[in-house]
């Protein structure tokens, strides 16, 4: 009767952890990448601010860290005519097609020590990666209308 318990707990453990996808894709997101170009779905000039932070000019050329063992991550503005400086953020990938390998995750900007002042969050798609490029996609109405945000990252 010990065996059969051990086997149901065990089996449940493993059924309980990250799917391969997500586990091999943290290794991929590992490291260290720049956000180097941000597209609109639609033409024109906006005067988006990302991630409650900045603007779209001060966001390109800034760098990310991501450390998937504690899902944490800092990214830095860099443009001197911007706030720069290193924010802190926590990350939660949440698999959306396992078919495909692409997911959603939350992003949430924290200070140091990983708290959240506000506990507000970003749902960001995957739409790539690889070993050298990444690019997320935000979804955001805009007059009754779908507004895509295109973010393309390189690894350095």
């Amino acid at each position: 009767m010990k065996k059969v318990i051990l086997i149901f707990l065990a089996f449940g453990l493993i059924s309980c952890g990250s799917s391969k996808t997500i586990r091999d894709s943290k290794k991929t997101i590992k490291g260290d990448w720049t956000l180097s170009t941000i597209t609109y779905s639609k033409t024109g000039k906006y005067n988006v601010t990302l991630l409650n932070d900045t603007s779209k000019d001060c966001f390109e050329g800034s760098t990310w860290q991501f450390v998937p063992n504690n899902n944490t991550g800092t990214y830095s503005i860099n443009e001197p005519s911007c706030s720069t400086g290193v924010r802190n953020f926590v990350f939660t990938i949440q698999e959306e097609n396992a078919a495909t390998g692409l997911y959603d995750f939350l992003l949430k900007p924290t200070n140091e020590k990983s708290k959240s002042d506000t506990n507000q969050g970003f749902r960001l798609s995957l739409k790539s990666l690889s070993e050298t490029a990444m690019q997320w996609q935000q979804t955001v109405m805009v007059d009754g209308e779908y507004f895509i945000i295109n973010m393309n990252f390189t690894k350095f």
